[in-house]
């Protein structure tokens, strides 16, 4: 029976958070189904706590010649995608995106008072145009609803359609503005979406290629944590359906005195030994690793998880150690002098932590904040990290 730390080390594995891997980009964002990218730097720290000898110009060079791209899919946030990957997960998850038109009072109201089929129809003309600010699409759609608020409008059109931001947005110290366009225009040959799953069977085996997918990156896990991180809902008959191809993983009680539980997962997945070490990691903000399952006692103390929850939905950066979330990190800039060569200043990572941590994991999660901090603060004069109370 495993118990939180058995399932933490086999998700660990599976996330090369154990050891690094060396494939390339696409390969380990094919592996994990993308990254979560809300905040364009994001991912650049999630490979690289996972990739071997991982550059920022790796990713921007597969950014540029649109290998991978950014695109909204699970959960209806942004992730970062293959171009292999983005037309079928856009399909699939294309319901959880079609929920937000109603999302609150005011977008309600300026739903009805469009033509939903009209809208898909114009925004996709303006964006075959080409690519388009937010905010200039919406100011586009509001000259044929202009009852309704551009912001939403332009949402609804992100809603609808499977829409990529394009580069420069996304690419290593080139900040820009988000401007949209859609997949099939931006990935030569990408297959349309309204093709890409023509048929309820087609939908079905997609759906069953996913929960696989997702149970070789984040398994073992029940049917609750794969629409947990998809945001999928009635995925029990799929994965009914695939019990001959998955073993039964049975797993400790989630608090003392529970039931057991009986996990899902493939055959031939990693599950190392419970007591193999774990290195200290830092991931970025919003990382998949402790997002991506309904029960998240593996990775993560509940009081620690309501203690970083927020009401804007808000997560910081975190610090695995021994695998589990146990403190959180920042960065702050303090720039010195006027001159062009002064500019860039001390980049000083601080390090709080969630809980007391031992003398020997205070010396270790300093070590490593010390290349992180060099990693994400590339552009600073000098390098600093201090351990808060």
């Amino acid at each position: 029976m495993l118990d939180d730390r058995a399932l933490n080390r086999a998700l660990l594995a599976r996330q090369h958070l154990l050891a690094r891997t060396r494939d390339d980009v696409p390969t380990v964002l094919e592996h994990l189904v993308g990254l979560q990218a809300q905040h364009p730097w994001s991912p650049f720290l999630g490979l690289w706590s996972r990739v071997a000898g991982f550059t920022t110009g790796d990713l921007d060079a597969a950014l540029t010649d649109r290998t991978v791209v950014r695109i909204a899919v699970m959960r209806s946030t942004v992730h970062l995608v293959t171009a292999r990957d983005a037309p079928v997960l856009a399909a699939l998850t294309r319901p959880v995106l079609a929920r937000e038109p109603a999302a609150n009072e005011r977008r309600r109201a300026s739903l009805a008072a469009v033509d939903v089929d009209r809208l898909t129809s114009l925004a996709a003309a303006h964006l075959r145009a080409g690519p388009r600010l937010t905010t200039d699409l919406g100011a586009l759609l509001a000259q044929e609803w202009p009852a309704a608020h551009p912001q939403d409008l332009s949402a609804f059109a992100r809603a609808l359609l499977p829409l990529v931001q394009v580069t420069p947005r996304g690419l290593w110290r080139r900040p820009a503005a988000t401007a949209w366009t859609l997949l099939d225009a931006w990935v030569p040959g990408a297959v349309r979406e309204d093709e890409v799953l023509p048929c309820d069977d087609d939908r079905r085996r997609a759906l069953e290629r996913l929960v696989l997918r997702y149970l070789g990156a984040f398994g073992p896990a029940s049917v609750a944590d794969v629409q947990a991180w998809s945001g999928l809902t009635g995925l029990r008959d799929v994965v009914a359906g695939l019990r001959d191809r998955l073993v039964e993983v049975p797993a400790a009680p989630v608090r003392p005195g529970g039931r057991p539980r009986v996990l899902l997962d493939l055959p031939d997945a990693p599950r190392p030994d419970p007591e193999v070490p774990a290195p200290v990691r830092l991931l970025p903000d919003f990382d998949n690793l402790w997002l991506a399952h309904a029960q998240r006692t593996r990775v993560i103390d509940d009081e620690h998880r309501r203690r970083l929850q927020t009401r804007n939905g808000r997560l910081p950066a975190v610090v695995l150690v021994d695998g589990r979330v146990r403190a959180t990190w920042a960065v702050d800039r303090a720039r010195t002098g006027t001159g062009r060569a002064g500019r860039r200043g001390t980049a000083t990572l601080t390090l709080t932590p969630l809980e007391p941590l031992s003398a020997a994991q205070r010396r270790d999660v300093l070590a490593a904040a010390e290349p992180a901090v060099r990693f994400v603060a590339d552009d600073a004069d000098a390098h600093v990290v201090r351990l808060a109370d």
